[in-house]
């Protein structure tokens, strides 16, 4: 009897050469870096160097999460990776009515540049690559850091990094938007323009299916729906006036890696594909970087489980292995706790243990695409392409992803696969170890970190301090020509930079920009 693949394809029991009947290798293959890129984007992939290992890290105080970096850093991380709280993610600052009882929770708390330039303390910015999981107020963070850069000596073009800075995804999955669609994407092109003369090796965006994953979308949806945003980030900075080559060689793309070994480097494959042909046919890119497909990936902290945290350190093996024979170029391990609480140090060194055992102790970074050929994994290639290509002409027949996204279409779509999977699971057809079979009688204690309650009142001290020591007419004559920059065509970021360098708080600037652009209220019509 054939099972079903995550995105509800079929899996047979065993696959021959029929399967590829009429499979033209040229076609579908290539060579390793070259087009359609199925193989990866790199000629050499792991052979001469593996994948950046980016540990996600961030909570309570910059303080604390500086010494979380370092501590990281000595253990081998090659790349830092930043996790905000939630008041910084949707633009409040740490005293403000809203933001009560989240402070530093889920990430660490940046109120301002005083905040930053203690966050990266110590931390050569020349040295490190930075990716910043921030969106609708991503340009606020991304200035903040290149002021800190300049005040280390730092030449913004030695910047190196990534913010997320993908606010359709918001709207679709996650819900840490603040703008309306169309001032958000206004101002995604104007990170465009800037990053392209101010911060030149810069990613300027990750276009994210994580988020999407997390929230129940099946592989086939990741994909789709994450390069149907892409395809609208792209329409959005060719009406502004760039040309396609200067800014997409810097586009990069999140996704997520499920236990579902198979099906997950079909789908890293295939998006791969589906890109290069997209950049290459709709919008004539001529730069083979602009066809690639580079992403970021995340092993699933959906599939963690609270009960025998611990069989978590295997669902995390298999899955950043899925994620390297996908082809990624950087990886993110989690913490076999994190379904628990924040992790703790000893469970994020054994998070970065995990890859560096990947990388270092198997032979998967001896040949590139290991997989290449295969006759399940071509064809559950071509199957996930097929099932991605028919959503994303299911949304251009809505006009795109933002005429979708206000007709709830994608929402729809993931919350209908994520009902899906809670029946499977429920009813045990879906097996969760430890869950729902191989349960234990009673689960041993654990004792989780925790964030001390009082950084939000001492976050509360270190604003009153700063509002009371700086220029405030300095200040409010910034946040007035940000306004003035928002209300017409100019590019926001060189106002809002100023701004932040005088000391104006994150708060400060997104309340600016409110007043001018307004917020989004979210539709459920479908």
């Amino acid at each position: 009897m054939a099972r079903e693949s995550e995105s509800g394809l079929p899996i047979e029991p065993v696959y021959g050469p029929d399967a590829l009947e009429g499979w033209d290798p040229a076609e579908k293959l290539g060579e390793p870096g070259k087009y359609p890129f199925t193989r990866g984007v790199y000629p050499s992939m792991y052979t001469g160097r593996p994948w950046t290992m980016r540990q996600y890290a961030g909570f309570g105080t910059a303080t604390e999460s500086n010494a979380r970096y370092k501590q990281l850093i000595a253990n081998g991380t090659m790349g830092l990776s930043v996790a905000f709280d939630l008041p910084t993610q949707m633009g409040h600052d740490s005293d403000a009515a809203i933001a009560s009882g989240e402070v530093g929770k889920v990430g660490v708390a940046i109120d301002s540049i005083d905040d930053m330039r203690v966050l990266f303390g110590g931390i050569p910015l020349d040295k490190v690559s930075t990716s910043m999981t921030i969106n609708a107020p991503a340009a606020l963070l991304l200035l903040m850091y290149q002021l800190v850069g300049e005040e280390q000596g730092v030449p913004a073009d030695k910047l190196t990094g990534t913010i997320q800075n993908d606010v359709l995804k918001e709207y679709i999955a996650r819900g840490t938007y603040i703008f309306p669609p169309k001032p958000s994407l206004r101002l995604i092109a104007d990170i465009f323009k800037y990053c392209k003369t101010e911060i030149p090796k810069w990613n300027t965006i990750s276009i994210s299916g994580y988020h999407m994953a997390e929230a129940g979308a099946s592989p086939a949806q990741e994909i789709a729906f994450t390069l149907a945003d892409g395809i609208e980030y792209v329409r959005t900075a060719v009406a502004a006036g760039m040309d396609v080559d200067d800014f997409a060689p810097r586009l990069s793309f999140f996704f997520v890696s499920r236990t579902t070994i198979l099906e997950e480097v079909a789908k890293f494959r295939a998006a791969r594909r589906i890109w290069a042909k997209v950049m290459r046919d709709e919008f004539g890119a001529k730069n083979p970087k602009s066809l690639m497909l580079r992403f970021h990936t995340q092993t699933a902290g959906v599939q963690l489980t609270a009960q025998q945290p611990e069989v978590n350190l295997v669902r995390v093996a298999v899955q950043g292995l899925a994620a390297v024979l996908g082809g990624t170029q950087s990886l993110h391990t989690n913490s076999f706790d994190e379904a628990i609480a924040l992790p703790t140090d000893k469970s994020a060194r054994l998070a970065l243990r995990t890859q560096q055992v990947l990388a270092y102790e198997t032979d998967v970074t001896a040949t590139v695409d290991p997989f290449a050929g295969s006759y399940v994994v071509e064809k559950m290639t071509d199957e996930v392409e097929a099932a991605a290509i028919e959503l994303m002409e299911k949304v251009e027949d809505m006009g795109g992803a933002v005429n979708a996204i206000e007709r709830g279409f994608q929402k729809n779509e993931i919350e209908r696969s994520a009902y899906r999977i809670a029946l499977e699971t429920d009813s045990g057809e879906r097996v969760v170890v430890g869950v729902n079979r191989f349960q234990l009688e009673t689960e041993e204690p654990y004792e989780p970190l925790r964030v001390d309650p009082a950084i939000e009142a001492q976050q509360a001290e270190r604003l009153a301090k700063l509002r009371a020591e700086r220029d405030q007419a300095a200040v409010d004559a910034a946040l007035v020509e940000l306004k003035k920059a928002a209300e017409g065509t100019d590019n926001v970021l060189y106002p809002m930079k100023d701004a932040l360098r005088a000391r104006a708080t994150v708060g400060e600037v997104c309340n600016a920009l409110r007043e001018v652009w307004g917020t989004y209220v979210p539709t459920n019509a479908f």
